[in-house]
């Protein structure tokens, strides 16, 4: 066993700093090893209740990543600690919907073109054509898609009369077999950042390259996000210097 964490090894005092992130990270990269029970120098705390979590570990990794790695039982410095090893996973594996990978002795989550890139070298799917499991209607805002018919009118002159949002988001490819994709979300989703906190529009004004003056967040769906954009940088960003002059007659 090894002392020291590395790409492929990792120490963990106990399963409840978050564990699961480093399995998916593993998963998602070229395998490696957990030890639960160990410090980050690799010194052996120990467990308790060793039986009860060697049953649970591996129905805990089952049910919230879809893999099942080798959970087994070691021993250091005559204290017990839980050895799992992970192998590549041949499809994303995602962690309360988002993707890690390792990267020397860390996890890093993987967003904007890493995530497209990895996703596609692992399915062939784009990040936003993937089916989302946790979202359904309740989550989507209606008038976001009545707005969007509105926009679409000139391209799509029938989906005006279309009264069914399934229809409609079927003949957009963004609903198949009773799911909704990750597009279909972005676009019509309410509360989006709850499920992609990173999904959002940053504004900044700088003062220098490093010196910022001000900043804003804008959040929302794609549609909410453009239009509350355009009108930030309109209000805040774009505002135009005004020169009154008093122009008296003299008589």
């Amino acid at each position: 066993m090894e002392n020291k964490e590395s790409q492929s090894i990792e120490f963990k005092q106990n399963r409840h700093n978050q564990y699961l992130k480093a399995v998916s990270a593993f998963a998602n990269s070229d395998g490696g090893v957990l030890y639960i029970g160990l410090d980050d120098d690799g010194k052996s705390f120990g467990l308790k209740n060793v039986k009860k979590l060697l049953e649970d570990i591996p129905n805990t990794i089952r049910n919230k990543l879809g893999i099942l790695p080798s959970v087994k039982l070691n021993r250091k410095s005559s204290k017990d600690i839980i050895k799992i090893t992970v192998v590549p996973s041949s499809v994303p594996i995602s962690y309360n919907g988002k993707y890690y990978m390792r990267s020397g002795s860390t996890v890093q989550e993987l967003q904007g073109k890493e995530l497209a890139d990895f996703l596609i070298r692992k399915t062939g799917i784009a990040w936003d054509d993937t089916f989302e499991d946790r979202w359904d209607w309740d989550f989507l805002e209606e008038s976001t898609i009545e707005d969007f018919k509105r926009f679409a009118v000139n391209r799509i002159p029938s989906i005006v009369r279309e009264k069914d949002f399934a229809t409609i988001l079927k003949k957009l490819n963004l609903f198949e077999n009773q799911h909704l994709k990750r597009a279909a979300i972005m676009l019509f989703g309410r509360e989006v950042q709850r499920s992609y906190s990173h999904a959002c529009v940053k504004i900044g004004r700088f003062l220098t390259d490093t010196d910022i003056q001000t900043t804003d967040i804008v959040k929302g769906n794609l549609f909410q996000q453009l239009e509350n954009t355009l009108e930030i940088l309109r209000s805040k960003y774009h505002q135009s210097n005004i020169k009154f002059a008093i122009l008296r007659n003299w008589i």
